[in-house]
């Protein structure tokens, strides 16, 4: 199954990488509107959608920088292979200019914090909410240590949700690790990822 997976991702030329990101991004804000529509009265959850929250910096960019600079000890501190997602980020991030990491990072923020947090969690829980999220990121299924990452880091960020109560601070700290890891790997890392 993961070789298979690998071979997908190598097949696609940049352009359709992009447009399956975007089209990714498009269903899962489809989803948010009909579930947002079906499970709650006159979209309610966007109650907790608040721009004028302190936290939004205090916590949220706070704690995106946090796990930002855990994950760049971390791949500095392991072996390679631990952070192997069979090159999907570097697809994703190694050839864009800053701004369309600004894009990326800013869209796919949006639109599964106001999925996973906006209306999963707001209406079946933290739980449910980071199981789903992990499982979304499909490509980290094969890759025990990344797996593990996403789900601890899922249950962070709806921890932050539940203490916060705005899914504006999660989208800000889901912006800042994307944005700043796509930097990293754009910046840092080699073009392609071996396995070690």
């Amino acid at each position: 199954m993961k070789n298979k997976y690998n071979e997908i991702i190598s097949s696609l030329s940049d352009k359709e990488l992009l447009y399956h990101l975007y089209l990714t991004q498009a269903i899962i804000l489809a989803i948010s509107l009909f579930l947002g529509w079906i499970l709650f009265d006159e979209f309610s959850f966007l109650d907790h959608f608040r721009l004028n929250d302190p936290n939004i910096l205090k916590v949220g960019f706070t704690a995106g920088i946090a796990v930002v600079i855990f994950d760049i000890v971390m791949m500095k501190w392991l072996p390679r292979h631990f952070y192997n997602d069979g090159g999907l980020n570097e697809r994703i991030f190694k050839k864009r200019n800053t701004f369309h990491i600004i894009f990326i990072a800013a869209v796919v923020a949006f639109s599964e914090e106001l999925l996973f947090r906006g209306i999963i969690q707001t209406s079946a829980g933290l739980m449910l909410a980071s199981i789903i999220f992990a499982i979304i990121h499909y490509r980290y299924l094969f890759n025990l240590y990344l797996f593990v990452n996403i789900v601890l880091l899922s249950f962070l960020i709806g921890l932050i949700y539940e203490w916060t109560g705005n899914f504006a601070v999660t989208i800000m700290m889901h912006f800042v690790i994307d944005f700043c890891l796509g930097i990293y790997i754009k910046y840092t890392r080699s073009p392609k990822m071996e396995d070690e």
